[in-house]
């Protein structure tokens, strides 16, 4: 099962940016797969937060995010990123991201039940 480590949380005042970063176990490629960064804040589900394609070609934002968010992959590193701006307090929850080779459609299927491969998380917290 592909492994999936993220890094780059902290804390952060409001108004603030964190660049969270998604690496792959050595031996392991996410080329073909779509990813996923999703969070879960305290006594909230996890939510599916952007999404984007295997070739990063197509991208999804959840409402909350866009505008502020930037979802990218780096297939030949084996990387994903997703730079935060204007982090507010609203943001603060455990970042995950995950990766499936069988989500098609990021647009309708940036949600955790789709994603089969997860990393830990990584947490973010935004206050003064």
């Amino acid at each position: 099962q592909l492994q999936l480590v993220e890094s780059g949380g902290g804390l952060v005042q409001p108004g603030g940016s964190l660049r969270l970063s998604c690496s792959v176990a050595d031996g392991f490629s996410f080329d073909y797969s779509a990813i996923g960064w999703f969070r879960q804040a305290p006594g909230k589900e996890r939510e599916g937060i952007s999404c984007i394609s295997n070739s990063g070609g197509s991208t999804y934002y959840i409402d909350s995010v866009k505008g502020r968010f930037t979802i990218s992959r780096d297939n030949d590193n084996d990387m994903a990123y997703l730079q935060m701006n204007n982090l507010q307090p609203e943001d603060t929850a455990v970042y995950f991201c995950a990766s499936d080779p069988v989500v098609y459609s990021v647009q309708s299927q940036c949600v955790p039940p789709l994603f089969h491969n997860w990393g830990r998380g990584t947490q973010v917290t935004v206050s003064s």
